[in-house]
């Protein structure tokens, strides 16, 4: 299918090369493939280093300048990738714009030297969501993206998107599939290949045991803050490596984490941040996964206003010492922006929205369920996401 960041990808590598990050199996191969046949249908040039005659390619640049577009896949795995693409965009820029991929987070800053910045524009590739399987990857509207009072009048989409959604993850190939059972076997596998191929290649990390034991505690936290040294009593291991490890898993687009807001709540909960999954299924079933959905499409939707509308956003959630707590808290441009509490099956409005809408000044709350009614203060989440990227 057609996804929704082709067209800001285009319109980017008009100016300048594009940087396309996210999970391993996300659909970026797949997404630089459709965009390249759009962009260079006669001369595709098309590099992966996982491809041994591409890697000679790349790091001696010997690839057909012919082609208005070179995509090279997967090339963070050289280490020298961020060097090579610079010198490449000063000198023949002008001439073929470069659309690069990865599977790791591409940090493009060096202390002491210099950067990308200024070269590049960055997208974030997404697994699926409501509002991309509900409009068949067209662009969302952008007055009504900018407008959270419009979202929950957007056009509907059908209620069971959402149960494939939670059963089957938002990853393309197993939810095209429609197949639980084959989805949880292309997870196990998924699993597999980065916290050990992954892992092996950018990392030097030897304990593969102890970050798969990490990984499958973190799961069992799912919606709750959490603790760097509960963590590290569970593993035996010093509060650094936890540290380091939790550090990797972000890298690699395993995991996402989500600090607290404090603003000017004197009693608020400053340090213990929440970690979800970038693929939703692997939260336990209930109320934790269907909350880990919710944080996917609310992150999407903070990274989509950066990188595609160039406003500043954040994901957040706000707790205090007497337990109040309300899931999400979107800052735009470091602003109080909306609330969103997440809540599987329970109708009833949560009282800390209110509480934590009238002292910080926020002006936008909903509370997402499940269910596909409406009632007074509580959105269905097919009928609110289907308004977001």
């Amino acid at each position: 299918m057609q996804r929704s960041l082709a067209a800001p990808i285009r319109e980017d590598l008009a100016e300048r090369m594009v940087l396309l990050s996210g999970p391993r199996q996300v659909g970026k191969s797949t997404l630089a493939r459709q965009v390249l046949a759009e962009l260079a249908p006669r001369d595709p040039v098309y590099l992966t280093w996982d491809r041994a005659e591409d890697r000679r390619a790349i790091r001696n640049l010997s690839w057909d300048r012919a082609s208005p577009v070179a995509v090279l896949d997967e090339v963070h795995k050289y280490p020298r990738w961020k060097g090579l693409v610079k010198g490449f965009h000063d000198t023949e820029g002008a001439r073929q714009r470069l659309l690069v991929t990865g599977s790791a987070r591409l940090e493009v800053y060096r202390r002491g030297g210099d950067s990308l910045l200024g070269r590049y524009a960055r997208h974030r590739l997404h697994p699926l969501t409501i509002g991309e399987v509900g409009r068949s990857g067209r662009l969302p509207p952008r007055e009504t993206l900018l407008d959270p009072s419009l979202w929950p009048a957007a056009r509907p989409v059908p209620n069971d998107l959402l149960g494939a959604l939670l059963s089957i993850g938002g990853f393309p190939e197993p939810f095209l599939r429609a197949s639980a059972r084959f989805g949880g076997k292309w997870r196990l596998l998924r699993r597999d290949q980065v916290l050990r191929e992954d892992v092996r290649d950018l990392t030097q990390v030897r304990d593969l045991a102890g970050l798969e034991h990490l990984t499958e505690l973190l799961a069992e936290r799912v919606g709750a803050p959490v603790s760097v040294n509960n963590l590290r009593e569970d593993l035996e291991v010093e509060y650094r490596t936890v540290r380091n490890w939790l550090e990797i898993l972000d890298r690699l687009f395993v995991v996402f984490r989500v600090p607290p807001f404090a603003g000017s709540l004197a009693r608020a909960l400053r340090k213990e941040g929440k970690v979800y999954f970038w693929d939703a299924a692997e939260a336990p079933e209930g109320g934790p996964r269907f909350e880990n959905l919710v944080a996917c499409h609310l992150l999407r939707l903070c990274q989509w206003l950066e990188d595609v509308e160039g406003i500043r956003a954040e994901l957040r959630f706000v707790r205090d010492r007497e337990k109040r707590e309300v899931d999400f808290l979107l800052l735009r441009e470091r602003r109080p922006w909306v609330l969103v509490e997440a809540k599987q099956a329970d109708l009833r409005p949560a009282p800390a929205i209110e509480y934590f809408r009238r002292r910080l000044g926020v002006p936008f709350a909903f509370q997402v369920v499940a269910a596909a009614e409406a009632r007074k203060d509580v959105v269905p989440a097919v009928r609110l996401f289907a308004a977001l990227p």
